[in-house]
């Protein structure tokens, strides 16, 4: 399906705050693809649909989830708005008939994040963050410059202040998020060594 019939179906799912950061999502994973040499159209596709499946209420994607044997985590089931992310990845291929393992992935993992994540799951993980709609986002300003220059450590910046949002906010954390946490810490560790 070409990108702008995804936009168009896109408009007439989700509500306007939603489509309107999608596109800023699309746009700033384009920007960061060609930054670090990725593949641009692969970027804007994820970056297009990876909240095709956020507007669904959460008593929804868990039914949905049942419905077509996505396996749902105890931290998905007690916070089913992370749900979106696997959700959309499979409605990425299903309903838009996207084949690209590859942007199916990012989608699927743009929400928690994942060790040994490939340079496109990091561009969407932090365009979704950074894109120009976003204002409230601590260390936001940093993170835009850093995005640029280093995507780990734009990436280890954001899970460092998600975590520690999660923490004041006494969130439910998602095991996977800690562990992509965990796992680009030590990497950095290992570089500086």
């Amino acid at each position: 399906m070409k990108r702008l019939e995804i936009e168009k179906k896109l408009q007439k799912k989700l509500d306007k705050a939603r489509y309107v950061h999608t596109l800023g999502v699309m746009y700033t994973a384009a920007s960061l693809a060609m930054a670090h040499q990725a593949d641009m159209e692969q970027a804007m596709y994820a970056g297009l649909l990876h909240d095709c499946a956020k507007c669904i209420s959460n008593e929804d994607k868990l039914k949905l989830c049942k419905k077509h044997n996505i396996p749902v985590t105890p931290s998905e089931k007690h916070s089913p708005f992370l749900l979106h992310a696997k959700l959309g990845a499979y409605f990425a291929k299903k309903k838009y008939e996207v084949e690209d393992p590859e942007i199916l992935h990012a989608i699927q993992v743009h929400t928690t994040g994942v060790p040994e994540m490939n340079t496109l799951d990091k561009i969407i993980f932090i365009a979704d963050y950074i894109e120009p709609n976003r204002e409230k986002a601590p260390n936001l300003k940093k993170i835009r410059k850093l995005a640029y220059k280093d995507l780990d450590q734009a990436l280890l910046q954001i899970l460092s202040d998600t975590l520690e949002y999660l923490k004041e906010k006494g969130g439910k954390l998602d095991p996977l998020t800690m562990q992509t946490y965990e796992y680009y810490q030590n990497e950095l560790r290992k570089s500086e060594n």
